[in-house]
């Protein structure tokens, strides 16, 4: 299936509390979606790889995804090299995406940079014909290389590149997040506090949005960066 935008994840989750309204946004207006999350999250201190996938899936029929899978790298120790390059090739050749969104270059977490630096790499490398890959049928696949590459913006804040109104889809984003209901602040969980399951960190993520939001004259906004200028058809088409 050939989707319009792929978004690339370190972990479950990394997608929907960044860039999820960007996806609904875009599927509004009839855009084809999908994500490809990079680990299983088995290192987290909540929950384990199977509730992970279990809130995965739920997030995803919130979303509306048209394509979901995990690659299964391992959480915490990937690297930005041959050995785990060729599966995110070999996904952005199966979904021939026109845009991929990805991880911050800088974050709090490893795991984040690197996996940005992976995808960032990925993209290009899809791009040649030398590079060889399989698809599901075992047939050579073609190359493919994404029009354009945006990083979202994580925990650490950075200077945005790019926002996207997503005032209309914020509800069905926050929707999307809370699906991670071990990850996030639940009073009634006996699993050890960290730093995303506290009420200080949700509305840390409300008041980004909102911060966003606020620097293009709407209620909510999603921030991406670009390693290089972002080129507009009409000037007179930006908000």
């Amino acid at each position: 299936m050939k989707l319009d935008i792929l978004a690339f994840g370190a972990h479950p989750d990394d997608v929907e509390m960044s860039c999820a309204g960007t996806l609904l946004a875009a599927a509004a207006v009839g855009k084809k979606i999908g994500i490809v999350d990079f680990t299983r999250g088995e290192l987290g201190t909540r929950g384990t790889a199977l509730t992970r996938a279990e809130e995965a899936e739920n997030a995803t029929r919130i979303l509306g995804l048209h394509a979901r899978e995990n690659l299964g790298l391992p959480d915490g120790f990937f690297r930005n090299d041959r050995e785990h390059q060729l599966p995110l090739i070999a996904a952005l050749r199966r979904y021939q995406p026109d845009v991929v969104l990805c991880n911050a270059i800088h974050d709090r977490h490893p795991d984040h940079g690197r996996g940005a630096q992976l995808a960032s790499d990925a993209c290009f490398l899809s791009g040649l014909r030398r590079v060889e890959t399989l698809g599901d049928d075992g047939q050579p696949q073609l190359p493919w290389r994404p029009r354009v590459v945006y990083h979202y913006i994580q925990d650490r804040q950075l200077p945005a590149d790019l926002v996207v109104d997503i005032t209309p889809h914020w509800a069905k984003k926050w929707e999307s997040i809370l699906a991670y209901k071990t990850q996030f602040h639940d009073p009634e969980s006996t699993e050890p506090i960290t730093y995303l399951s506290t009420p200080v960190f949700s509305n840390f993520l409300e008041a980004r949005a909102r911060e966003f939001g606020h620097l293009i004259g709407v209620e909510f906004g999603e921030g991406f960066t670009r390693q290089r200028p972002v080129g507009v058809r009409d000037i007179t088409e930006l908000i």
